[in-house]
């Protein structure tokens, strides 16, 4: 299913805002950089306004999606539209000198030809110069999209030749709704759209059943802790070390029990919409009820200063147990 106007929109407003207005009016530049966070949609958007400017059959700024260029555009076989990406860990002077004899032709079916490079700042020294002159005499009729997510890579004068769209940081809720779209339930893609504002590591993490699990094991040693220190300490020891081995994943961990607490306070300053772990509402307010809000504080600084120490050469299931410990009284990290 091609991806259109109105879902990209509701990604980033700004950027489709403005480009829909230099379709309309006639006021395409020559060259644009799009610039922001992996899995913000600057590779779809780049395609779906490639789309709009060789269509057929545009209706006002959107592409129809079905005639033969909106086809050949979405299975990467236009004639003049061409897409560059890395060689290898870098995009080559080779690669921007063919670029540029290509473009030097006659469009093969119109007037005009457009190009997409992708991590433009991977550009090699002597790529970027060779596209910079690409730059500074474009050919008639052509418009270059360059993506990147180090935009302060970039060469300053490669910048000042292009038309800047930042790309922002996809809302939690835009996300989740995304995710959810992708059959993935919604108690996990909530949670996933907090960890990552990434929709590609979004998706892929709520379809993990690591992630599912890990959900599982931080719930539980929540409860435990409610408890009794001694029932938690055997969660860290049973499930929690094996399951979170890695640094990364344990950091992750450390977040996903972070959200607890901060549910938490959401509740307790009656703002329930913004509570993650919505499948446990009964729980949370419960929970809430229990404790209160200076000690829900104390709590979340003790869980932020862990994730200060597992940057650290501290034993992590050593940190474990005295984050537990120090949960249970209340106490920071010594």
């Amino acid at each position: 299913m091609a991806v259109v106007w109105e879902q990209l929109e509701q990604y980033q407003p700004t950027v489709m805002k403005m480009l829909a207005k230099s379709i309309e009016k006639g006021r395409v530049a020559h060259a644009y950089l799009f610039e922001g966070q992996r899995g913000t949609g600057k590779k779809e958007v780049s395609l779906l306004f490639a789309k709009s400017l060789f269509c057929l059959n545009r209706k006002g700024y959107q592409p129809c999606h079905e005639c033969r260029n909106c086809r050949r555009i979405d299975s990467g076989n236009h004639p003049d539209v061409h897409v560059i990406e890395p060689d290898g860990q870098s995009i080559k002077k080779g690669q921007i000198e063919a670029l540029q004899e290509e473009f030097s032709k006659t469009g093969v079916e119109s007037n005009q030809k457009l190009y997409i490079v992708e991590h433009a700042d991977k550009m090699t020294t002597n790529a970027a110069n060779s596209l910079l002159k690409f730059l500074e005499e474009p050919h008639p009729g052509t418009t270059a999209i360059l993506l990147t997510e180090q935009y302060h890579r970039m060469l300053s004068t490669i910048i000042s030749r292009c038309q800047v769209l930042s790309f922002q940081p996809l809302p939690p809720t835009v996300l989740a709704t995304y995710l959810q779209e992708q059959q993935i339930p919604p108690h996990l893609a909530f949670l996933a759209a907090h960890v990552t504002n990434n929709r590609e590591e979004a998706l892929e993490l709520s379809r993990d059943d690591w992630f599912a699990q890990a959900r599982k094991i931080v719930l539980q040693l929540y409860e435990a802790l409610n408890k009794s220190d001694l029932r938690a300490l055997f969660i860290i020891q049973q499930q929690w070390i094996p399951h979170f081995q890695e640094k990364q994943q344990a950091d992750l961990g450390l977040d996903l029990l972070l959200y607890i607490y901060k549910d938490m306070m959401y509740i307790q300053l009656g703002e329930p919409e913004k509570v993650i772990y919505r499948d446990r509402m009964n729980d949370l307010q419960q929970w809430a009820m229990a404790c209160s809000q200076k000690r829900i504080i104390e709590n979340m600084s003790i869980i932020l200063q862990a994730k200060a120490r597992l940057n650290t050469n501290m034993n992590v299931h050593l940190l474990m147990e005295q984050l537990i410990l120090n949960l249970k009284e209340g106490r920071a990290f010594v």
